[in-house]
């Protein structure tokens, strides 16, 4: 063997290191672009120029579909955004962020997602069990130990009076995650529990402490475990994280999950110079057959700070933001280099944790309620498309937020989609139905019909 190569001269040892850092730049880029781990990535440029999974006729009717209620006036504008195998199929921006001032929607506008905010709050709470730092059927009170008292509603008596019982057993961590623990919302009318939350306002208090002394001084709507009910449940997970990490809960996102992910701008806050960005929010009119301004509650001004960083509802984020969020949950826990959650954490969250109990039951019928849907920790969960007449892969989980921010992801097809409007309600007979129309022009477009 040759001197030179034994000892490279400084020039050869410089040529050699440069190839090597050439290479492993490449191989870098290259393993970034393949799973979506771009640190800008997705822009609108990154959409793939020869897409083979997808039809073009079926894309087209997908984005002609989105586009429609745009040009209809059924919302003011429409980001959607679908990912296949790490590349980006479609993205498309269309409208504007504000009727009253015309801007455009782009890439970069900034949307309320209100309980799209949920699977992250979930991954939050998956890194501290990663540590050991709680087991899904721990008590709840073994960290909240202010609702050990909880009272349970139990019907009304013959003078219309609400009954209150002693709960049967505290909720457990699993039931917390699953909206199975027996916490009330304040969404729905007529019932004396969220009756009591609407009156107390648990999520418009100034800090954590706040809202689990507000929240333990209200009843359940039925006993731990009997039945699903969407609730205030993922905020009191923003809690418990708090407690067992040490940290404000914003600055833990922004820390282990916003920072890693890549997601700049993703927060409870908007920054007063960003307020541009923020897309406005509207509802439908039925009388005039148009869109109306729908204010803020005051009470969670998401311009202040002086209200708890909800974790059921509290972010503000972009479309590339969230996607760079399903794209490391798709991953298995992994985006840009950096790990946020192990695959079995994921595969955990998004396994169907409620057995036979139904989305959205009435809690009188085993039949009520979502069928070929269960839900996982802190995500819903398609259990049988058939059932559900979806041509989504059986385990694929999703959410969406009350102003209209929607998303999917399907392993089986190494898929995620996700749509962003800010509307609140829907628009009549005859609108786009966003969730629905985008479900089934997805997978037309994917398994186009022979012939």
């Amino acid at each position: 063997m040759s001197s030179t190569l034994l000892n490279p001269s400084p020039l050869s040892r410089f040529h050699a290191t440069l190839r090597a850092a050439l290479a492993a730049g490449l191989l870098a880029t290259l393993a970034a672009c393949a799973t979506g781990a771009g640190s800008q990535w997705p822009t609108l440029s990154d959409v793939a120029t020869q897409q083979t999974a997808f039809s073009p006729a079926g894309l087209g009717a997908l984005e002609a579909r989105m586009k429609e209620a745009v040009e209809k006036k059924e919302v003011a504008g429409v980001i959607t955004l679908l990912a296949h195998k790490g590349e980006v199929a479609s993205f498309k921006v269309e409208g504007v962020r504000d009727l009253a001032s015309g801007a455009p929607l782009t890439e970069d506008t900034l949307f309320r997602i209100y309980s799209m905010t949920k699977p992250i709050t979930g991954v939050a709470l998956m890194q501290l069990y990663e540590e050991g730092k709680w087991g899904l059927d721990d008590p709840i009170t073994k960290f909240i130990p202010e609702f050990a008292n909880l009272k349970v509603h139990g019907g009304t008596d013959a003078a219309g009076k609400a009954i209150m019982v002693d709960m049967t057993r505290p909720p457990t961590m699993r039931e917390l995650m699953t909206h199975t623990a027996g916490f009330g919302y304040g969404l729905s009318q007529g019932n004396p529990v969220d009756d009591a939350f609407r009156a107390a306002q648990p999520l418009g208090k100034p800090d954590m402490q706040s809202l689990i002394d507000t929240v333990a001084g209200l009843p359940l709507i039925a006993q731990p475990g009997e039945r699903w009910y969407y609730s205030i449940a993922v905020d009191l997970q923003g809690a418990i994280v708090e407690r067992l990490s040490g940290m404000p809960f914003d600055a833990y996102l922004e820390r282990h999950i916003f920072r890693p992910a890549g997601m700049t701008d993703t927060s409870f806050v908007v920054a007063e110079a960003d307020r541009a960005r923020l897309a406005t929010v509207y509802t439908w009119d039925r009388q005039s057959g148009g869109l109306n301004f729908f204010p803020d509650d005051p009470t969670r001004d998401f311009f202040k700070a002086d209200h708890i960083p909800s974790g059921g509802g509290g972010l503000v984020s972009t479309m590339r933001d969230y996607a760079r969020f399903c794209q490391m949950l798709l991953n298995g826990g992994e985006i840009n280099g950096r790990r946020l959650l192990k695959p079995e954490s994921i595969a955990l969250m998004t396994q169907n944790h409620i057995g036979d109990l139904r989305l959205y039951s009435d809690g009188t019928s085993a039949n009520s309620g979502l069928p070929g849907t269960g839900f996982g920790l802190d995500f819903a969960v398609v259990t049988d498309p058939a059932a559900l007449d979806s041509k989504q892969g059986v385990g694929s989980y999703y959410w969406s937020g009350i102003a209209g921010t929607w998303f999917w992801i399907d392993p089986t097809n190494d898929l995620f989609f996700i749509g962003m409007i800010q509307r609140r309600g829907g628009a009549g007979p005859g609108s786009v139905n966003f969730r629905n129309d985008s479900t089934r022009l997805v997978y037309e477009a994917l398994n186009p019909p022979a012939g």
